[in-house]
């Protein structure tokens, strides 16, 4: 779960390649507002690279860095928007959304979250860190996280549950800077966003099955909504 809940199982993760690919998109959209280059813009640099990295078709790339920069002519109206509440059983939950169109996005929260609670702006997001999340695996053999997190700037760490990977944590304008820095030390970068880490995670075990059920299945379906770019989730693990 972490900081940012995941869809789990083979037929979940198939499907959640298409929305990856969609939500990627949206995102090099709206970076590539500041420019179509990513050697200047950083931003779009980021994005950019974690769709290469997930194999996004290259016209797909190019055909959303051409739009959301303006030169085919479409207009991109994308709105940054966060929604704080609760998922069952009082598990704090900030969704983000980018939409096109509030007047459908918000109701739709509404509708998800009444099986938690929505809450207002500040309600959750005081037990939240606003950092920069970079996903990264060893690129060469015995490469230490720890000695590469000191080396390149990040805050913290946090190694993987089972993949070999590793979360490097930053400042959230040191982003680019570490996920730079980071190969010299011998990791590769698989993606590099900003997010929200829970304070004060609540440990799954004092959940029953059941009632894990219930956040899973609200957090499941509140991941399935086309306008959610990330869920960030306080619980640990």
């Amino acid at each position: 779960m972490g900081a940012q809940w995941k869809a789990k199982g083979k037929a979940q993760a198939a499907d959640a390649r298409g929305k990856l690919f969609g939500r990627l998109a949206k995102d090099i959209m709206v970076a590539a507002r500041g420019g179509a280059d990513p050697a200047l813009n950083s931003r779009l640099r980021l994005v950019v690279e974690q769709a290469r990295k997930v194999s996004m078709p290259k016209e797909t790339l190019d055909r959303a860095i051409k739009k959301g920069a303006g030169l085919t002519g479409e207009a991109v109206q994308f709105e940054h928007v966060m929604y704080e509440g609760f998922a069952p059983h009082r598990v704090p939950v900030m969704v983000e959304c980018l939409s096109d169109n509030l007047n459908r996005t918000a109701p739709e929260m509404r509708v998800l979250f009444r099986k938690g609670q929505l809450g207002t702006s500040g309600s959750v997001s005081w037990d939240f860190d606003h950092v920069g999340m970079i996903e990264a695996e060893p690129a060469t053999a015995g490469a230490d996280p720890e000695l590469a997190a000191i080396e390149a700037g990040a805050q913290d760490f946090e190694p993987g549950e089972e993949d070999g990977t590793t979360l490097f944590l930053t400042d959230p304008t040191d982003l680019d800077l570490v996920s730079r820095a980071l190969p010299a030390h011998g990791f590769s970068v698989l993606s590099a966003k900003l997010g929200y880490r829970p304070k004060n995670p609540i440990d799954p075990a004092s959940l029953g099955a059941a009632e894990l059920e219930e956040v899973e299945a609200f957090l499941a379906a509140i991941d399935a909504n086309d306008d959610v770019q990330n869920v960030f989730v306080g619980l640990a693990g």
